[in-house]
């Protein structure tokens, strides 16, 4: 098998078909392009995520922290705690679990949320270190937000930059081989970007202020949250490609690798959609938090300005170049 997420048609024949649902408190169950469970907890709505880090050799922590709280964030709600599972080779060193308890413990600082247990063990299962985290959080409102609820004619704003997660990982893990396209100083821009990767900020400005659904952006890039976005909702979606914005270092960086940002994982980026597109795009501008407006909830199927069909989500593009 190919690496990264099962696809679609996969996942649902082969997990989410065979999950039975009996609880009446579970008020979110699992699907394509549903992140999050929700749960009643006698008339407060608890909101939880789990998401491993497999894709990255740098910067884990601050991934394993920030990948989960963006999911609940994708939500409408806002992030209280996160449960950690450390998988750890016998190959590692009690040095670098230290340096890496240190890197979630700020992570979680950063976040504003509280690591309140986990799981850590040495396996010859892993050949290096896996984490996985699993955040509980608390809904805005009555209900979550969920990209079902994405309506017609609502507009879709995207924050920050396509690519931007894939960017920082490439330009961490693979800076030898861009030394000769890069300068040392771009290569640490380019890796920067990794403090950027929260998009709790924009997730909750959007829930509270007019935001029909919310996703956020990771594998599979901004074409495979689109695509997923409009499965989940049954609606069809335009996007007009020249107004996602791609920061210069990440076109350089897939330009000299070959791969496509629109496809390039890209936590750190946020979907949002609302009917009152300019308003939202204004509000989160006023928070420091620059978007666009890059599609609209229209037509039949996922489709170009041109009219040229987006195919659904197949292997991230990282996978091209890390594997």
């Amino acid at each position: 098998m190919r690496l990264g997420k099962l696809d679609n048609d996969k996942l649902e024949s082969l997990v989410l078909n065979k999950i039975h649902h009996r609880r009446r408190e579970v008020k979110c169950a699992p699907n394509v392009g549903i992140d999050c469970a929700a749960v009643d907890l006698g008339g407060r709505l608890a909101v939880m995520s789990t998401d491993p880090i497999t894709s990255a050799d740098k910067n884990v922590a601050a991934l394993t922290v920030h990948v989960s709280c963006n999911d609940a964030a994708a939500a409408g709600a806002e992030p209280i705690g996160l449960l950690v599972t450390l998988l750890i080779p016998p190959s590692a060193t009690f040095e670098q679990i230290d340096e890496l308890t240190d890197e979630l413990s700020q992570a979680a600082d950063e976040a504003g949320v509280d690591i309140i247990g986990g799981h850590t063990e040495v396996t010859d299962s892993v050949t290096r270190i896996v984490t996985s985290a699993t955040v509980i959080a608390r809904a805005i409102n009555d209900k979550p937000l969920a990209p079902s609820e994405m309506k017609k004619g609502d507009s879709i704003i995207m924050t920050k930059w396509a690519g931007l997660e894939g960017t920082a990982i490439i330009a961490s893990d693979m800076r030898e081989k861009l030394k000769s396209a890069l300068t040392d100083e771009e290569l640490d821009e380019a890796s920067g970007f990794i403090s950027s990767i929260s998009v709790v900020k924009e997730g909750l400005y959007a829930a509270r202020n007019g935001a029909t659904a919310m996703h956020d952006i990771t594998e599979g890039g901004v074409y495979g949250a689109l695509w997923e976005l409009a499965y989940s909702s049954g609606t069809g979606i335009t996007i007009d490609r020249d107004a996602i914005r791609i920061h210069p270092l990440t076109r350089r960086i897939c330009a000299e690798l070959n791969i496509d940002p629109y496809r390039l994982i890209s936590s750190g980026c946020m979907l949002i959609a609302a009917p009152n597109g300019e308003e939202m795009v204004e509000g989160l501008k006023n928070i420091g938090i620059e978007s666009a407006i890059i599609a609209h909830a229209e037509g039949e199927g996922v489709t170009l300005a041109d009219g040229t069909p987006v195919e659904k989500p197949g292997a991230d593009e990282l996978y091209k170049v890390l594997r």
